[in-house]
């Protein structure tokens, strides 16, 4: 039987533990697609699943990644919804097509714990996948699954963001400038924050209306009302969670929304429950999004020719090296990986 070339985490947890393996091929079910991967992209819950922070229990060895895109060569005798030669993504939570997350869809999440998408070829449920935008290269298109999706969700699927509207995003990585793009499509106000001016400066080519450093101002949160004339942001993406929280809560107004995304600053710390009853304010939880949410916004992206910012593309053989980047935390935009 042939063997597929990938990455896993074999014996124990650790990004230098993440080693090129061979894997026999799979064969196909009727209802399922061989997909040829072309890219992967990486998302910060990536490294806590290979370090073992996201789920110690997680049964080795593990594939990871979460976001991929790849070509359709070869279909499932009763496959319907893609053909060979589509380009597709595999969608986070392989259960989860329509409606709301319930317990059983979100346990099939790509990159753990099901197998993910640094390998060579997948072999993945027809209904698991989508087709992506034709104007993406295949890099662009590898970070839509999680970082794209996880923005749409909070800003439009939840949020209901928009013209006017003040959006308050969390630092430069994938999702808030996604978040950033789709906050301006929509017609609201972007402030962002950032401990690189020069980051910062990006920022504002890409539309951002307002930015504060925080390394320079611990109280961002009350700048970022003030930005408002001191009525407050209509919505935050909060992606540091808990280390973060007091100040999205400090910037966000009466009834405004706070979608957590995120744990980059801590998952646990104290946290004053007063603001968010006095204020009425929404405190939603977010885990990526659906496969019909995906599809809305491919069509978005599509008529809107929203291009994703890439920050670096590394070999399928120099993965560690993106695992290495990304943790490094320096990247603006996403980090991803080509097969070719």
């Amino acid at each position: 039987m042939n063997t597929v070339a990938a990455y896993a985490v074999v014996d124990q947890f650790g990004i230098e533990n993440l080693k090129p393996i061979a894997r026999e091929q799979q064969p196909l079910g009727h209802y399922e697609v061989r997909v040829r991967m072309r890219a992967c992209s990486l998302n910060y819950r990536d490294i806590l699943m290979v370090r073992g922070q996201y789920n110690p229990k997680q049964p080795l060895p593990l594939v990871p990644l979460s976001d991929g895109v790849g070509e359709v060569v070869e279909v499932g005798s009763r496959v319907s919804r893609v053909a060979v030669g589509d380009r597709v993504a595999g969608i986070f939570a392989q259960g989860w097509t329509s409606g709301a997350p319930t317990r059983e869809r979100i346990r099939s999440t790509l990159g753990g714990p099901v197998d993910g998408m640094l390998s060579a070829e997948r072999v993945l449920d027809e209904e698991g996948v989508v087709r992506v935008p034709e104007l993406l290269s295949d890099t662009e298109a590898a970070t839509l699954p999680c970082a794209a999706l996880t923005a749409w969700t909070s800003l439009v699927t939840q949020g209901d963001v928009g013209p006017g509207d003040t959006v308050l995003l969390q630092g430069t990585g994938g999702v808030s400038i996604f978040a950033l793009r789709f906050a301006k499509l929509l017609g609201a106000r972007v402030i962002i924050t950032s401990s690189s001016g020069e980051k910062l400066e990006r920022a504002q080519e890409l539309g951002a209306d307002h930015v504060i450093n925080y390394a320079e101002v611990r109280e961002w949160g009350r700048m970022a009302r003030d930005f408002t004339g001191g009525v407050g942001v209509d919505h935050v993406v909060e992606v540091g969670g808990a280390g973060t929280l007091a100040q999205s809560l400090k910037a966000v107004r009466v009834g405004g929304h706070v979608s957590v995304i995120g744990v980059l600053a801590g998952a646990v710390q104290p946290v004053n429950v007063i603001p968010i009853l006095m204020n009425n304010i929404r405190l939603q939880g977010i885990i990526v999004g659906s496969r019909d949410g995906f599809e809305a916004m491919n069509r978005a992206i599509a008529q809107h020719e929203v291009r994703p910012v890439i920050d670096r593309i590394f070999d399928f053989d120099d993965s560690v090296g993106a695992f290495e980047h990304l943790a490094a935390a320096r990247h603006f935009g996403k980090v991803c990986i080509s097969f070719r």
